[in-house]
Protein backbone atom coordinates (compact mmCIF):
# COMPACT_ATOMS: atom_id res chain seq x y z
CA UNK A 1 0.00 0.00 0.00
CA UNK A 2 1.28 3.46 -0.91
CA UNK A 3 2.91 5.34 1.96
CA UNK A 4 3.02 8.65 0.12
CA UNK A 5 0.60 11.55 0.26
CA UNK A 6 0.02 14.72 -1.74
CA UNK A 7 -1.13 17.85 0.06
CA UNK A 8 -2.06 21.42 -0.85
CA UNK A 9 0.29 23.96 0.72
CA UNK A 10 0.11 27.76 0.81
CA UNK A 11 3.67 28.82 0.00
CA UNK A 12 3.08 32.57 0.27
CA UNK A 13 -0.03 34.81 0.40
CA UNK A 14 -2.15 34.10 -2.67
CA UNK A 15 0.00 31.24 -3.98
CA UNK A 16 -0.43 27.50 -3.44
CA UNK A 17 1.16 24.29 -4.60
CA UNK A 18 0.85 20.52 -4.21
CA UNK A 19 3.67 18.79 -2.36
CA UNK A 20 4.39 15.11 -1.90
CA UNK A 21 5.53 13.55 1.38
CA UNK A 22 6.01 10.16 3.00
CA UNK A 23 3.43 8.92 5.47
CA UNK A 24 4.47 7.21 8.66
CA UNK A 25 2.98 3.82 9.52
CA UNK A 26 0.02 4.10 11.90
CA UNK A 27 0.90 3.63 15.56
CA UNK A 28 -1.46 1.76 17.89
CA UNK A 29 -4.65 3.78 18.16
CA UNK A 30 -4.13 5.53 14.80
CA UNK A 31 -5.75 5.13 11.39
CA UNK A 32 -4.74 5.77 7.78
CA UNK A 33 -7.42 7.62 5.83
CA UNK A 34 -7.62 7.89 2.04
CA UNK A 35 -9.43 11.10 1.09
CA UNK A 36 -12.53 10.98 -1.08
CA UNK A 37 -13.63 14.62 -0.87
CA UNK A 38 -12.64 17.79 0.90
CA UNK A 39 -14.39 21.13 1.00
CA UNK A 40 -13.09 24.67 0.66
CA UNK A 41 -14.87 26.85 3.20
CA UNK A 42 -14.62 29.92 1.03
CA UNK A 43 -14.95 32.68 3.64
CA UNK A 44 -12.32 31.52 6.12
CA UNK A 45 -10.00 29.73 3.71
CA UNK A 46 -9.95 32.63 1.25
CA UNK A 47 -8.99 35.00 4.07
CA UNK A 48 -6.23 32.62 5.22
CA UNK A 49 -5.00 32.05 1.66
CA UNK A 50 -4.70 35.82 1.09
CA UNK A 51 -2.60 36.20 4.25
CA UNK A 52 -5.30 38.00 6.22
CA UNK A 53 -4.71 36.41 9.65
CA UNK A 54 -3.31 39.05 12.03
CA UNK A 55 -0.35 38.03 14.23
CA UNK A 56 -2.48 38.27 17.38
CA UNK A 57 -4.90 35.64 16.04
CA UNK A 58 -2.52 33.15 14.43
CA UNK A 59 -2.70 30.68 17.28
CA UNK A 60 -6.49 30.94 17.54
CA UNK A 61 -6.94 30.51 13.78
CA UNK A 62 -4.80 27.41 13.39
CA UNK A 63 -6.68 24.50 11.85
CA UNK A 64 -6.79 21.40 14.10
CA UNK A 65 -4.19 19.50 12.04
CA UNK A 66 -2.45 22.40 10.36
CA UNK A 67 1.20 21.91 9.45
CA UNK A 68 3.45 24.97 9.18
CA UNK A 69 2.84 28.54 10.36
CA UNK A 70 0.95 31.44 8.82
CA UNK A 71 4.14 33.47 8.37
CA UNK A 72 5.85 30.63 6.44
CA UNK A 73 4.50 27.80 4.28
CA UNK A 74 1.53 25.92 5.71
CA UNK A 75 -1.31 23.57 4.84
CA UNK A 76 -4.78 24.54 5.99
CA UNK A 77 -8.29 23.12 5.87
CA UNK A 78 -10.83 21.31 8.02
CA UNK A 79 -13.43 19.61 5.81
CA UNK A 80 -12.20 16.17 4.76
CA UNK A 81 -14.08 12.92 4.12
CA UNK A 82 -12.32 9.64 3.41
CA UNK A 83 -12.16 5.90 3.88
CA UNK A 84 -10.12 4.25 6.64
CA UNK A 85 -7.56 1.93 4.99
CA UNK A 86 -5.52 0.79 8.01
CA UNK A 87 -5.60 0.93 11.77
CA UNK A 88 -8.36 0.28 14.28
CA UNK A 89 -10.16 -2.89 13.10
CA UNK A 90 -13.60 -1.48 13.91
CA UNK A 91 -12.95 1.48 11.58
CA UNK A 92 -11.22 -0.15 8.60
CA UNK A 93 -13.45 0.33 5.56
CA UNK A 94 -15.57 2.99 7.26
CA UNK A 95 -16.27 6.38 5.70
CA UNK A 96 -15.19 9.07 8.15
CA UNK A 97 -15.05 12.85 8.53
CA UNK A 98 -11.93 14.59 9.83
CA UNK A 99 -10.94 18.19 10.45
CA UNK A 100 -7.92 17.73 8.17
CA UNK A 101 -6.42 19.89 5.39
CA UNK A 102 -6.60 19.08 1.68
CA UNK A 103 -4.47 15.92 1.39
CA UNK A 104 -4.80 12.59 -0.41
CA UNK A 105 -3.91 10.36 2.57
CA UNK A 106 -3.24 11.09 6.21
CA UNK A 107 -2.64 9.43 9.58
CA UNK A 108 -4.68 10.48 12.61
CA UNK A 109 -5.62 9.20 16.04
CA UNK A 110 -8.73 7.07 15.69
CA UNK A 111 -10.49 9.38 18.15
CA UNK A 112 -10.01 12.30 15.72
CA UNK A 113 -12.21 10.80 12.99
CA UNK A 114 -16.00 10.53 13.15
CA UNK A 115 -17.91 7.85 11.21
CA UNK A 116 -20.28 9.24 8.60
CA UNK A 117 -23.82 7.91 9.24
CA UNK A 118 -25.23 5.51 6.65
CA UNK A 119 -27.89 7.98 5.55
CA UNK A 120 -25.39 10.73 4.72
CA UNK A 121 -23.64 10.66 1.31
CA UNK A 122 -19.85 11.14 1.62
CA UNK A 123 -19.94 14.04 -0.84
CA UNK A 124 -22.40 15.90 1.44
CA UNK A 125 -20.49 15.02 4.60
CA UNK A 126 -17.79 17.60 3.72
CA UNK A 127 -20.24 20.15 5.15
CA UNK A 128 -19.98 18.70 8.66
CA UNK A 129 -17.65 21.41 9.96
CA UNK A 130 -19.96 24.14 8.65
CA UNK A 131 -23.08 22.58 10.14
CA UNK A 132 -21.17 22.12 13.41
CA UNK A 133 -20.57 25.89 13.48
CA UNK A 134 -24.29 26.49 12.97
CA UNK A 135 -25.16 24.01 15.73
CA UNK A 136 -22.88 25.85 18.16
CA UNK A 137 -24.45 29.22 17.28
CA UNK A 138 -27.94 27.85 17.83
CA UNK A 139 -26.84 26.43 21.17
CA UNK A 140 -25.54 29.92 22.02
CA UNK A 141 -28.77 31.60 20.93
CA UNK A 142 -31.56 29.00 20.59
CA UNK A 143 -34.69 30.03 18.67
CA UNK A 144 -37.94 30.11 20.61
CA UNK A 145 -41.28 28.91 19.26
CA UNK A 146 -42.76 31.55 16.98
CA UNK A 147 -39.58 33.63 16.68
CA UNK A 148 -38.95 35.84 13.68
CA UNK A 149 -35.29 35.37 12.79
CA UNK A 150 -33.08 36.90 10.13
CA UNK A 151 -29.73 35.68 8.89
CA UNK A 152 -27.70 38.43 7.23
CA UNK A 153 -25.17 36.85 4.86
CA UNK A 154 -26.01 33.83 2.71
CA UNK A 155 -22.61 32.17 2.84
CA UNK A 156 -22.03 28.59 3.98
CA UNK A 157 -22.49 29.28 7.68
CA UNK A 158 -25.41 31.66 7.23
CA UNK A 159 -27.24 29.17 5.03
CA UNK A 160 -26.64 26.36 7.54
CA UNK A 161 -27.98 28.50 10.41
CA UNK A 162 -31.04 29.44 8.34
CA UNK A 163 -31.85 25.83 7.48
CA UNK A 164 -31.47 24.50 11.03
CA UNK A 165 -33.40 27.38 12.62
CA UNK A 166 -36.24 26.95 10.12
CA UNK A 167 -36.82 23.39 11.36
CA UNK A 168 -37.97 24.67 14.77
CA UNK A 169 -41.81 24.71 14.75
CA UNK A 170 -43.29 28.16 14.26
CA UNK A 171 -39.96 29.88 13.57
CA UNK A 172 -39.93 32.10 10.49
CA UNK A 173 -36.53 32.71 8.93
CA UNK A 174 -35.51 35.29 6.37
CA UNK A 175 -32.11 35.01 4.65
CA UNK A 176 -30.69 38.36 3.52
CA UNK A 177 -27.86 38.87 1.03
CA UNK A 178 -26.70 41.43 -1.52
CA UNK A 179 -26.39 38.71 -4.20
CA UNK A 180 -29.79 38.06 -5.81
CA UNK A 181 -28.61 34.65 -7.05
CA UNK A 182 -28.74 33.43 -3.44
CA UNK A 183 -32.54 33.49 -3.71
CA UNK A 184 -32.35 30.12 -5.46
CA UNK A 185 -30.24 28.71 -2.61
CA UNK A 186 -32.74 30.05 -0.06
CA UNK A 187 -35.60 28.39 -1.95
CA UNK A 188 -33.80 25.04 -1.85
CA UNK A 189 -33.25 25.53 1.89
CA UNK A 190 -36.93 26.27 2.43
CA UNK A 191 -36.49 29.80 3.78
CA UNK A 192 -37.54 33.25 2.63
CA UNK A 193 -35.00 35.44 0.81
CA UNK A 194 -34.65 39.22 0.67
CA UNK A 195 -32.21 41.76 -0.68
CA UNK A 196 -31.12 44.24 2.03
CA UNK A 197 -33.58 47.03 1.06
CA UNK A 198 -36.48 44.56 1.23
CA UNK A 199 -35.56 42.83 4.51
CA UNK A 200 -38.23 42.66 7.18
CA UNK A 201 -37.73 44.53 10.45
CA UNK A 202 -38.67 44.00 14.09
CA UNK A 203 -36.90 40.65 14.20
CA UNK A 204 -36.51 38.84 17.51
CA UNK A 205 -32.92 37.87 16.70
CA UNK A 206 -30.51 38.44 13.82
CA UNK A 207 -27.54 36.20 13.04
CA UNK A 208 -24.85 38.15 11.21
CA UNK A 209 -22.48 36.15 8.99
CA UNK A 210 -21.58 38.49 6.11
CA UNK A 211 -18.20 39.65 7.52
CA UNK A 212 -18.94 43.21 6.46
CA UNK A 213 -19.51 46.42 8.38
CA UNK A 214 -22.57 47.15 6.25
CA UNK A 215 -24.02 43.77 7.15
CA UNK A 216 -23.52 44.33 10.87
CA UNK A 217 -25.08 47.81 10.67
CA UNK A 218 -28.06 46.42 8.79
CA UNK A 219 -28.43 43.65 11.39
CA UNK A 220 -28.74 46.27 14.14
CA UNK A 221 -31.41 48.04 12.09
CA UNK A 222 -33.46 44.87 11.60
CA UNK A 223 -33.61 43.63 15.18
CA UNK A 224 -36.51 44.69 17.42
CA UNK A 225 -36.15 46.72 20.62
CA UNK A 226 -34.33 44.67 23.27
CA UNK A 227 -33.48 42.13 20.59
CA UNK A 228 -30.16 40.46 19.96
CA UNK A 229 -27.65 40.36 17.12
CA UNK A 230 -25.46 37.25 17.12
CA UNK A 231 -22.15 38.14 15.47
CA UNK A 232 -20.65 35.09 13.75
CA UNK A 233 -18.38 36.83 11.23
CA UNK A 234 -14.61 36.55 11.21
CA UNK A 235 -12.95 39.75 10.01
CA UNK A 236 -9.31 38.67 10.12
CA UNK A 237 -6.99 41.69 10.12
CA UNK A 238 -9.71 44.16 9.09
CA UNK A 239 -11.10 46.75 11.51
CA UNK A 240 -14.77 47.67 11.18
CA UNK A 241 -16.95 50.46 12.51
CA UNK A 242 -19.86 49.39 14.70
CA UNK A 243 -22.71 51.95 14.89
CA UNK A 244 -23.37 52.13 18.62
CA UNK A 245 -24.85 55.63 18.51
CA UNK A 246 -28.32 56.64 17.35
CA UNK A 247 -30.87 54.12 18.69
CA UNK A 248 -28.49 51.41 19.94
CA UNK A 249 -28.82 52.36 23.62
CA UNK A 250 -32.38 53.66 23.58
CA UNK A 251 -33.59 50.37 22.07
CA UNK A 252 -31.40 48.38 24.50
CA UNK A 253 -29.91 46.18 21.80
CA UNK A 254 -27.47 43.35 22.45
CA UNK A 255 -24.57 42.18 20.28
CA UNK A 256 -23.03 38.86 21.26
CA UNK A 257 -20.29 36.71 19.76
CA UNK A 258 -20.69 33.10 18.68
CA UNK A 259 -17.59 31.14 17.68
CA UNK A 260 -17.06 27.44 17.06
CA UNK A 261 -13.64 27.21 18.76
CA UNK A 262 -15.27 26.24 22.08
CA UNK A 263 -18.46 24.31 22.77
CA UNK A 264 -21.25 26.69 23.70
CA UNK A 265 -21.46 27.33 27.47
CA UNK A 266 -25.10 26.21 27.25
CA UNK A 267 -23.95 22.65 26.47
CA UNK A 268 -20.33 22.57 27.67
CA UNK A 269 -21.08 20.57 30.80
CA UNK A 270 -22.86 17.80 28.89
CA UNK A 271 -21.42 17.80 25.32
CA UNK A 272 -17.90 17.57 23.96
CA UNK A 273 -16.43 18.40 20.56
CA UNK A 274 -17.06 14.87 19.33
CA UNK A 275 -20.71 14.98 20.38
CA UNK A 276 -21.20 18.26 18.55
CA UNK A 277 -19.60 16.94 15.37
CA UNK A 278 -21.61 13.72 15.54
CA UNK A 279 -24.79 15.80 15.74
CA UNK A 280 -23.73 17.84 12.71
CA UNK A 281 -23.14 14.65 10.71
CA UNK A 282 -26.54 13.30 11.77
CA UNK A 283 -28.24 16.52 10.65
CA UNK A 284 -26.64 16.17 7.21
CA UNK A 285 -29.12 13.41 6.41
CA UNK A 286 -31.21 16.40 5.25
CA UNK A 287 -30.76 16.62 1.42
CA UNK A 288 -31.50 20.36 1.50
CA UNK A 289 -27.86 20.90 2.51
CA UNK A 290 -26.79 19.90 -1.01
CA UNK A 291 -27.65 23.50 -1.94
CA UNK A 292 -24.48 24.63 -0.14
CA UNK A 293 -22.16 22.79 -2.54
CA UNK A 294 -21.94 25.04 -5.59
CA UNK A 295 -18.86 23.78 -7.43
CA UNK A 296 -16.42 20.91 -7.74
CA UNK A 297 -12.83 20.43 -8.95
CA UNK A 298 -10.23 17.65 -9.03
CA UNK A 299 -7.57 17.84 -6.32
CA UNK A 300 -4.78 18.47 -8.83
CA UNK A 301 -6.45 21.73 -9.91
CA UNK A 302 -6.55 23.20 -6.39
CA UNK A 303 -3.48 25.47 -6.89
CA UNK A 304 -5.33 27.13 -9.79
CA UNK A 305 -8.77 27.05 -8.20
CA UNK A 306 -7.92 28.53 -4.78
CA UNK A 307 -6.81 31.97 -6.09
CA UNK A 308 -10.08 32.26 -8.02
CA UNK A 309 -12.09 31.36 -4.94
CA UNK A 310 -10.11 33.87 -2.89
CA UNK A 311 -10.59 36.80 -5.30
CA UNK A 312 -14.23 35.99 -6.04
CA UNK A 313 -13.78 35.32 -9.75
CA UNK A 314 -15.08 31.79 -9.06
CA UNK A 315 -18.25 32.40 -7.01
CA UNK A 316 -18.95 29.64 -4.55
CA UNK A 317 -20.43 28.63 -1.23
CA UNK A 318 -18.66 25.34 -0.56
CA UNK A 319 -16.36 24.23 -3.37
CA UNK A 320 -15.88 20.48 -3.24
CA UNK A 321 -12.52 18.86 -4.06
CA UNK A 322 -12.58 15.37 -5.55
CA UNK A 323 -9.63 13.03 -4.95
CA UNK A 324 -8.32 10.47 -7.48
CA UNK A 325 -9.07 6.78 -7.22
CA UNK A 326 -6.20 4.74 -5.69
Amino acid sequence: MSRTARAFWVGSPGEGEIRESELSAPAPGEVVVRALYSGVSRGTEALVFRGGVPPSQRQVMRAPFQEGDFDTAFKYGYLNVGVVEEGAPDLVGATVFALFPHQTRFVLPAAAVRPVPDGVPPERAVLAGTVETAVNALWDAPPLLGDRLTVVGAGMVGCAVARLASRVPGVRVQLVDVDPSRAEVAERLGVEFALPPDAGGERDRVFHTSASAAGLEHSLELVRAEGEVVEMSWYGDRRIDVPLGEHFHSRRLTVRAAQVGMVSPARRSSRGYGDRLDLALELLADPAFDALVTGESPFEELPRVMPRLADGSLPSLCHRIVYPEP
